[in-house]
């Protein structure tokens, strides 16, 4: 915040931000004449695309003061973008300016009774966000004076020649130093201590309290050879100080970190063992792969505290941190001659202070136990002679011993040989390599290869969250192939994508990741050789895809180039805007227990946080990460789906490249040092743990009911709830996940079970249903299957749809398969040894039967697991049948949050009927993460605690409910519903408040389809069930529309003109509600309805309400009212164009429709 006063002493608060997209409206009004005499006539919005870095000046009623945008390269074509560095330095010999320190102002306008405050400010501003930054030139024509403003900041340097027609330019600079204050460094002195306690104080009082009052004055006072303390000072007073030492437990650091690419601190030797790791994980290998060339050692060690309070002087406010970085280091680097490297330590939940991020984090060991993180910069990192450019032949060598340990170095190589011979491709792409050099060595490279699939990731990306596409032309689009730089220059590395995009003339450049599985522990992600720079690009959303009905559409199909079904990969994003903003780092280990779609949800919304980059997420999971396409999708049927997410999205995301996977069972919990242990001896520390293990089948118990008392289940009903302690048995299959199913489905088919065995299924969930129809699909005859109900604890069953149900019962009769109801687990094998089943037998409410078998299939009951229970109590977590949360996730203890159907409510909401497990995963892992989130980002605003009656109501969402799976009779089975207390549907159509049921064809023929339309007209339920396989996304996206939206679908269906919705939702008109921006059109549509166009004239929401309150009398039905004022209205001719620009945007997606313009 910045004071400012005008000339009439009018006075004003501002302060700075990065320009958002919304500004430019205002930013065009502050456009003078003069501003064009200055920079020309310019697209606005073109030049924010294209800019590096822009800025906005507002006051505290976030009113625009005033506005500039900066560029690496000159205007007015002085100057090639790629080769401007020679024509300004033969302007002024005396300027050493390079990429690295030199940005040029294309734009500036302000308020002119603000012009000069908001200039210098946006100048202070621009320096301190641009640490490296040492100039900023300003070029006009010579014909026109800088002005009254422009002229308070600026020195004329000379002229240059426009390269296209016969005018000059004159050239302005704005230096540093005249704007932005420079630091003395110095030894500190006992003197200081006043300056500097305050400083210490303002954060911190913890070394005080160890330490005594005068720790610091002791500290200066201690300095010898192997102990120094400097102090940064500005105008005389000491703003800064750091305490640097030589003793460093080395074998410590050996153990608990990866030192490799740092050679372990150590000097070379002739003796040295090098052995690079033969499987790194996909940490590892973002800085393993390059090599440090550093001829030192690791002698020297930072005390975090005090780096970290010397930069944040709240009262100066003078320095950047990364400036104090390069100060100090330069002057500690003259104190201690033989030192190389400079280590600091942190805690994990210190957040990454700019200081910081030019360290290079050293990755920690699976069994480091230490609770800080450990960052090393090496005395070469303070080179600012790094140099970008294209590669030479004369590179190989050195591009040869800087790829020499990495996995791809041959495809590099072999990437360079073509570029120098040919400069494209084998397949004829065009392609650039560019070589980061610092002291005529090698220390990056970066493979470059022109997207010519753009038009697929536009329609598959939300690449347009970052980039406004139509101002990016075909060939500004590049693809990084490889990357590849000297950890000890990882801080240049957004410099090094800047100068690509410079020298490349790119705008943007995009990273794939294409999924890859592994046997064994270790779950990676197939790459390039991308290594540290995969932290400085962006990942990008994927988005939903309509499924097209590409017959019926004919010509009106989208283009192949959108319809293409082409290998999933993750997709991660940098351009112009983004090389000069900062990320915020998160170094909390945040530890998610449990690979269920809540525990996805909530990764993947942290994962896809753009400016946010959390470097300690890991997953425990008993399978690691899912998605792996481990044998096609034969054992997908087994199981039923909750549509949430598939292979396609796991591959689209890649978490893998983002968390740290841990393949075990959790089994304990240790509160106090904040830790779990997996598979009872591996430890994973924590700050927030996270569990949404959800409920598994468990082993069923059997009740032991003696088969000559035949007794029935009305005797022996509580001894089926007992937990099952004994021998479990070989051939009892119990299916949690598809690794289950695998292993599953090889021991059927390499015990010929599926020829010659009978099989047992025993339960009456979905689950039970769909895998009863994959044993059929696989090949073992109906006869041979036994289905086996349980007694239902309730009077609903899991399709809760009678005419669906008899269908699927019908289906089983026709195939042979043998159904029991009400039939429940007494013995196995005569009560014998239970290992192989043989025979079980089963208690009735009447009489007691067996049944042989070869195979036994539980979903008797989902439950938490006993160990994940055990280590719950152990912990002392409130456990009362589920773990206990608040409506936060919080359970008992602060650090642990839990989510999903493992989970309840607290008995103080008196809500026990009301649970996650009633509510879409999906949209529950978001809500976690979206309240977590706000402890790490900065953005937003800090969250309030509700009062306290509001505190006993449970969050309600509104995601659809979802399950899906093919059931006996190869019927494909889809159930969309509203989150709701489960309720017979008999008995929820008898309510008086209920809507309309609209059903077309007949379920035994595999044509039925239901669409519950309420008393508010909204789709809230559909029931697909088709013999044929339906687009499941495309009915997904019904749900919440509002049957108008539907093309008047009761009306329609009412005058007998919709006899199949399968074929009526094939139809053109309808593929833009399938849409994945339908959404937002909507919310755009609805804020032109209640906003005010007219001045005179109340809105339509008002209307509406006034209508509601009978404040208007009418002579005519209200909706016909409303439909007249609306015709009549502006709000007509506002959504129409709306709706047509929409359409006109998406018509890559959307090209079934016409337009004004097309026909």
């Amino acid at each position: 915040m910045s004071i400012l006063t005008s000339p009439r002493g009018k006075v004003e608060v501002v302060h700075c931000r990065r320009t958002e997209s919304q500004d430019i409206f205002c930013i065009k009004s502050l456009i003078r004449k003069f501003t064009q005499k200055l920079f020309g006539r310019l697209n606005i919005i073109y030049l924010l695309e294209k800019a590096n870095l822009a800025v906005t000046v507002c006051n505290d009623k976030e009113e625009i003061m005033a506005h500039s945008i900066f560029l690496d390269y000159p205007n007015w074509n002085v100057a090639k973008q790629d080769n401007w560095i020679p024509v300004f330095r033969e302007l002024d010999k005396e300027i050493p300016c390079t990429p690295l320190n030199t940005l040029f102002m294309h734009f500036f306008v302000a308020v002119d009774e603000y012009a000069t405050g908001c200039l210098k400010e946006i100048i202070r501003t621009v320096f301190k966000a641009v640490p490296e930054l040492y100039f900023i030139f300003l070029i006009v024509p010579t014909y026109v004076s800088l002005g009254s403003t422009l002229i308070t900041v600026f020195d004329q340097v000379g002229n240059i020649p426009c390269l296209n027609y016969n005018e000059d330019f004159a050239v302005h600079i704005c230096h540093r130093h005249n704007h932005y204050p420079q630091l003395h460094i110095r030894k500190a002195r006992v003197e200081d201590h006043d300056d500097l306690m305050p400083i210490f104080m303002h954060y911190d009082n913890t070394l005080k309290e160890i330490y005594g009052e005068y720790f610091l004055a002791e500290l200066i006072e201690a300095q010898d050879e192997d102990h120094h303390a400097v102090v940064c000072e500005v105008e005389g007073k000491a703003v800064g100080f750091m305490s640097v030492c030589s003793s460093v437990n080395l074998p410590l650091l050996h153990e608990c970190f990866d030192l490799g690419a740092f050679h372990g601190f150590c000097f070379p030797h002739p003796d040295d063992i090098l052995k690079p790791s033969e499987e790194p994980s996909p940490e590892e290998s973002e800085d393993t792969g390059s090599k440090s060339d550093s001829q030192g050692s690791h002698k020297v060690v930072v005390d975090q505290e005090m780096i970290s309070e010397m930069i944040q002087d709240k009262e100066t406010e003078t320095v950047s941190q990364e400036e104090v970085l390069s100060t100090v280091l330069n002057r500690v680097s003259e104190e201690i001659q033989d030192k190389n490297f400079c280590l600091i330590s942190v805690p994990h939940l210190t957040p990454e202070f700019a200081l910081i991020q030019n360290f290079v984090k050293v990755v920690p060991f699976s069994n480091c136990t230490l609770d800080h993180d450990l960052y090393a910069f090496h005395r070469a990192g303070l080179l600012r002679s790094i140099t970008i450019r294209l590669a030479r032949f004369l590179d190989t060598p050195g591009v040869e011993n800087l790829v020499s340990t990495l996995l791809l170095s041959t495809k590099i190589l072999d990437d360079l040989t073509l570029y120098n011979e040919a400069g494209r491709d084998s397949d004829g792409t065009e392609l650039q390599v560019f070589v980061a050099e610092v002291a005529d060595q090698i220390v990056g490279i970066a493979v470059i290869r022109k997207e010519m699939d753009i038009e697929y990731i536009r329609s598959h990306y939300n690449i347009e969250d970052f980039i406004y596409f139509s101002h990016h032309q075909q060939e500004e689009h590049g693809r990084l192939n490889h990357f590849a730089l000297n950890p000890i220059f990882r801080h240049y590395t957004k410099f090094f994508l800047k100068e690509i995009l410079r020298l490349g003339y790119k705008s943007c450049l995009y990273y794939p990741v294409y999924s890859q599985t592994r046997e064994g522990k270790l779950q990676s992600s197939y790459s390039h050789s991308l290594t540290s720079a995969l932290h400085y690009l962006v990942p990008v959303r994927p988005r939903r895809q309509i499924v097209y009905p590409l017959e019926k559409l004919g010509i009106n199909a989208p283009s192949k180039e959108v319809s293409k079904d082409q290998v999933s990969y993750a997709l991660n994003h940098t351009n112009r805007k983004l090389t000069l903003e900062p990320k915020v780092t998160v170094n909390a280990r945040i530890v998610v227990v449990g690979a269920s779609s809540v525990g996805i949800s909530f990764l993947e919304t942290l994962v896809f946080c753009s400016h946010l980059k959390f470097n300690n997420l890991t997953l425990i999971s008993t399978h690691g990460l899912p998605g792996k396409k481990l044998l096609g999708n034969e054992q997908r049927k087994f199981l039923a789906s909750d549509h949430c997410f598939n292979d396609k999205d796991y591959a689209l995301m890649s978490l893998c490249s983002w968390v740290n996977v841990v393949v075990g069972r959790m089994t304990a919990i240790d509160r106090a040092a904040k830790q779990v242990v997996v598979a009872k001896d591996e430890i994973v520390f924590y700050d927030h743990l996270i569990i949404c293990t959800g409920l598994q089948y468990q082993v069923p118990c059997p009740t032991g009911a003696d088969t000559e008392q035949q007794l029935t289940n009305r005797e022996v009903m509580e001894l089926s709830k007992q937990r099952y302690t004994g021998t479990v048995p070989s051939n009892l299959f119990i299916l949690n996940d598809e690794e289950d199913c695998v292993r599953t489905l090889f021991w059927l088919r390499s015990n010929s079970i599926l020829t010659e065995g009978k099989v047992i299924v025993y339960g009456n969930t979905l689950d039970a249903f769909t895998t009863v129809e994959t044993l059929l699909h696989i090949g073992m005859k109906g006869s041979c299957i036994y289905f086996v109900h349980p007694p239902a604890e309730s009077n609903i069953t899991c399709i809760n749809n009678d005419v669906v149900e008899s269908a699927v019962e019908d289906a089983l009769s026709a195939a042979g398969v043998t159904v029991y109801h009400d039939a429940l687990l007494a013995q196995w094998n005569n009560g014998q040894d239970p290992d192989p089943i043989y025979n079980a037998c089963f208690t009735t409410s009447t009489k007691l039967f067996r049944l042989e078998c070869s195979a036994f299939f539980s979903f008797y009951k989902k439950n938490v697991d006993y160990e994940t229970f055990k280590a719950f109590n152990d912990a002392c977590l409130v456990y009362d049948g589920r773990l206990v949360i608040d409506t936060t996730f919080h359970t008992n203890d602060i650090a642990i949050r839990a989510a999903g159907s493992l989970t309840k409510f607290s008995n103080r909401y008196y809500s026990n009927e009301w649970t996650h497990s009633n509510f879409s995963s999906k949209e529950i892992g978001f809500q976690l993460a979206a309240a977590m989130l706000s402890l790490f980002d900065p953005t937003l605003e800090p969250v309030t605690e509700p009062p306290a009656d509001l505190d006993r109501l449970i969050p309600m969402y509104k995601g659809a409910k979802i399950q899906g799976g093919i059931l006996p009779g190869s019927y494909h089975y889809l159930h969309i519903s509203k989150p709701a207390i489960p309720t017979p549907l008999d008995l929820q159509r008898s309510q008086p408040d209920f809507g309309t049921d609209i059903v077309t064809g007949n379920a035994k023929k595999g044509t039925y389809f239901r669409l519950y339309i309420n008393n508010y007209k909204l789709v809230e339920a559909i029931t697909c069930f088709s013999k044929k396989p339906f687009p499941s996304s495309n009915y997904i996206r019904l749900f919440g529309q509002h049957e108008q939206v539907l093309n008047n679908l009761c009306t329609r269906f009412d005058d007998k003109l919709i006899p199949d919705l399968y074929s009526y939702f094939t139809e053109p008109w309808c593929m833009a509600l399938f849409h994945d921006r339908f959404i937002d059109l909507k919310k755009e549509l609805r804020q032109i309805l209640i906003s005010k166009q007219e001045e005179d004239k109340p809105t339509l929401e008002q209307l509406a309400y006034q209508l509601e309150e009978e404040e208007i009398n009418l002579n005519e039905k209200p909706q016909k009212y409303l439909q007249r004022v609306f015709e009549e209205s502006i709000y007509k001719s506002l959504l129409e164009k709306s709706i047509l620009d929409y359409l006109h945007y998406n018509q890559y997606h959307l090209p079934m429709y016409a337009w004004p313009g097309i026909i």
